[in-house]
């Protein structure tokens, strides 16, 4: 027998705005409720109230088809092949469905790699057709790639993800070894090579995290992905891939913070934003994301907050959608995180996928007024940023006059001062400081590069995008 349904809200005339005005006016003692209105580093307007009339028609996007779970994808770095080995089958084994290789390209972080045999030890015992790998190696990209290849033994059911991405290493370092230009046409020769024996993988990663890491906003975070996929797109082409295949082969690559509704409206921004770019070369290929936790959001002082900070952010990236998500250890900010900060950071993402179940649904934030105004907002910033990039040349010639250093300083200045000014505050740095004091960082690795990395030509410069952490901006 069926319980009855109890009307709660009968007997209740429906609300009005103008009722809720109304109660705004006498709370506020005569001031309006205009100034209740906040606005985001992008100078958007969050309204402290939204209706349906403020929304757009909901934009439902897609996780593979539909309400499935993500990929967790576990970072290994170990700079040695065999713990590198060491940490891919522990993660795998600890409920990893994939990895994200970094391959130090000489700037002293990831696997330090010289050839083919080194990244075969490092992917021993990983079967690459169910345990697919990515890569994030920098200008050793393509060499990379192919030592990869060489791992996989041409296994064409492998959904690798070579995740070549010149155009953000570039942007990170300020300088290439080689024309800019050279190396995309590198990394492309090596992708379009590999896009016949791998039909399921992804070949490029059209990166926004080094904005948002230098401390860009979400708008041209976007817009640098965007432009950077556009660019991506093209190189393959011109390599001989049909348009639609070429879409189909990029991954975006963006940052989810401490914020989970405003990573649900980036990452919900992105997929308007793809899609406008796509139906304007007349492609239908949905969008690929690969979210990774921000770096910048995490904190040396009081290093447990960054737990929460961490769960935060995979909230965010499993309710907006990503297709795989990459957390960091909590320990990050100190240097090479030890096993139980491997473990926190895969058993964070296996609780909110087999506990609270957030790949279960599509789009939880469809028809939420707020997030559906604030994600349509933010897609129409974003499309701005692309804009200029491309009227600038596209995403390196942008890199290249400092036209993306210059809207990052400015980002950056003003989150500066939104700390100053107490409108964010960091736990354990601005607000309720740590009684200890933080531990010392380890100490820089250097860099090991592999031979063959530079191109012939002189280098190309830009103004660099150097990562910066919130809270060394604290006063």
């Amino acid at each position: 027998m069926s319980a009855p349904v109890i009307p709660l809200a009968s007997g209740f005339s429906p609300a009005a705005r103008a009722d809720w005005l109304a109660l705004v006016a006498k709370t506020l003692k005569g001031a309006g409720p205009e100034t209740l209105v906040r606005r985001t580093i992008d100078g958007l307007a969050i309204q402290p109230l939204y209706a349906a009339d403020d929304s757009p028609a909901p934009f439902t996007p897609a996780r593979g088809d539909g309400g499935q779970d993500w990929d967790i994808r576990a970072a290994v770095a170990d700079p040695d092949p065999a713990g590198a080995n060491a940490e891919a089958l522990e993660a795998l084994a600890g409920g990893a469905a994939s990895l994200l290789l970094t391959v130090d390209d000489g700037a002293g972080r990831g696997a330090r790699l010289s050839g083919a045999e080194d990244l075969a030890r490092v992917l021993e015992g990983v079967v690459t057709d169910v345990a697919p790998v990515a890569l994030d190696a920098g200008f050793v990209g393509p060499l990379a790639a192919g030592w990869l290849d060489a791992a996989a033994k041409a296994s064409p059911a492998a959904p690798l993800a070579f995740h070549l991405d010149p155009l953000s290493t570039f942007a990170a370092a300020g300088a290439s070894p080689g024309p800019i230009g050279a190396h995309l046409d590198a990394a492309t020769t090596a992708a379009v090579a590999l896009a016949e024996t791998y039909p399921r993988a992804s070949l490029f990663l059209a990166g926004g995290q080094v904005v948002h890491e230098a401390g860009g906003s979400p708008a041209w975070e976007l817009g640098f992905a965007a432009a950077s996929a556009v660019a991506y797109a093209r190189a393959l082409v011109a390599g001989g891939l049909p348009i639609a295949g070429a879409f189909a082969r990029l991954t975006l690559g963006l940052a989810v913070d401490a914020e989970p509704l405003a990573a649900i409206a980036k990452l919900r921004a992105a997929r308007m934003l793809w899609a406008r770019i796509t139906s304007a070369c007349g492609v239908d290929a949905p969008a690929r994301i690969e979210a990774r936790s921000s770096r910048r959001m995490l904190t040396r002082a009081d290093r447990w907050t960054n737990l929460i900070r961490l769960t935060s952010a995979g909230f965010g990236a499993a309710a907006g959608g990503a297709d795989a998500i990459v957390l960091g250890a909590f320990t990050d900010a100190l240097g090479p995180a030890d096993a139980f900060a491997l473990r926190m950071a895969r058993n964070t993402q296996l609780i909110l996928m087999e506990e609270a179940h957030l790949g279960k649904v599509a789009d939880p934030a469809g028809g939420a007024w707020a997030l559906e105004a604030q994600s349509a907002d933010l897609a129409r910033a974003a499309w701005s940023a692309f804009v200029a990039i491309e009227a600038a040349g596209g995403a390196a010639a942008a890199l290249e006059t400092g036209l993306i250093a210059q809207a990052v300083e400015t980002a950056r200045r003003a989150l500066a001062d939104d700390i100053a000014a107490r409108a964010i505050r960091i736990i354990g740095v601005t607000d309720f400081v740590a009684a200890e004091a933080a531990p010392d960082t380890a100490p820089t690795i250097a860099g090991h590069a592999p031979p063959g990395v530079g191109q012939p030509g002189p280098d190309s410069l830009c103004p660099p995008l150097t990562a910066i952490r919130l809270e060394d901006l604290a006063p």
